[in-house]
């Protein structure tokens, strides 16, 4: 695939914008031995050393690139009559995230509630995409979301740090799927990823991905423990051939979470890994991302990087908990050109 960079003009529309590659484009050369990851089931197990051969051979990221790619995009706006599409699209994206040690069961209900009519004021208001729970609250967030087209995404697999046996990651795992839950984020271990371990990494997410049965596996990267964007990249194609269904960059525990460079870095591997194996896997940007402005920028960025074809709630997703309010605030700004404070609006 390769690169075009024709750079469209400032002011482009999120809807009908040019696509454009990102810095250090992955090419039909570079994929030649990047291995297809062994059928559920098969025994087959990867060694580090083909794992490193295949990651260590993808196209370094250019950082300084990276970055001047993504801060480019940032200064684009859309037209008015498009940011109410956006702004809409932006809420039909959001995982309404809850993960706090002093969670309760009345908490989740109010969260769901939220999540199943943002604006109880406006019923033009679409839903969220998901509610994020721990998996001991996925089944008050089961019962509450019934017949809504709202999902429950649970985290697992010892989230935020990932360090526990596989066996109890597992448990973790099963525990959220049989309580209920439509998606599971697992957390990658940044330990043996970092240790140059990745046959443990990718046996860990196959392993989770066969657990989660029907349910959708989105992958934490964890991406502010990574040090590099090229390590972004090679965690990103080392879980998606091991079967995740989205990657995600953060838990939200770590600073820096999402970032529009890691963003872009993660968006042209999900791109490049579909034309390479035909299989299409969405990203969800975490932790960070706070307002109307910032999750609109996200939008620009997942057209003018992977491609339209991403800009829908089945293959991009935004976790969240201040945001949505913003984003009402913003959406009724454009219905009746006043803001709405944030008294208007219920605090999660």
């Amino acid at each position: 695939m390769p690169a075009d960079d024709r750079n469209p003009s400032p002011g482009v529309d999120v809807v009908s914008g040019t696509t454009v590659q990102a810095p250090g484009a992955m090419t039909d050369t570079a994929l030649a031995g990047v291995p297809v990851p062994p059928a559920p089931g098969s025994g087959a197990v990867l060694s580090d050393a083909a794992l490193r051969r295949a990651l260590h051979g993808l196209p370094g990221v250019d950082q300084t690139g990276a970055q001047a790619r993504a801060a480019a995009l940032a200064t684009r706006s859309i037209k008015r009559e498009a940011k109410l599409w956006a702004l809409d699209m932006a809420v039909r994206m959001v995982d309404l995230t809850t993960l706090e040690g002093a969670d309760t069961h009345g908490k989740v209900r109010g969260l769901c509630a939220k999540a199943r009519q943002p604006d109880p004021a406006d019923p033009a208001v679409p839903p969220v995409a998901a509610v994020c729970v721990y998996p001991d609250l996925v089944s008050v967030a089961r019962a509450e979301l019934a017949g809504s087209s709202v999902a429950v995404a649970s985290v697992a697999t010892a989230f935020p740090s990932g360090r526990a046996s596989l066996a109890v990651k597992l448990a973790d795992v099963a525990e959220a799927v049989d309580a209920g839950a439509d998606e599971v984020d697992m957390v990658i271990d940044r330990g043996a990823f970092l240790s140059g371990r990745y046959a443990q990494v990718y046996e860990e997410v196959r392993a989770v991905r066969e657990a989660c049965g029907n349910a959708h596996l989105k992958v934490i990267l964890e991406t502010g423990e990574l040090v590099t964007l090229d390590n972004v990249s090679r965690a990103s194609w080392l879980v998606m051939l091991a079967g995740a269904d989205f990657i995600k960059t953060s838990t939200g525990k770590v600073q820096p979470a999402a970032t529009p460079p890691v963003a872009l870095v993660m968006l042209s591997a999900a791109r490049d890994f579909a034309a390479a194996t035909g299989r299409r896997v969405g990203v969800k940007v975490a932790g960070g991302v706070r307002t109307a402005k910032d999750a609109i920028r996200y939008l620009v960025l997942v057209r003018e990087t992977a491609g339209p074809e991403w800009l829908t709630p089945d293959y991009f997703r935004i976790g969240a908990s201040s945001l949505l309010n913003d984003l009402l605030m913003q959406r009724s700004k454009q219905l009746t050109g006043a803001y709405a404070g944030p008294d208007y609006f219920t605090l999660d």
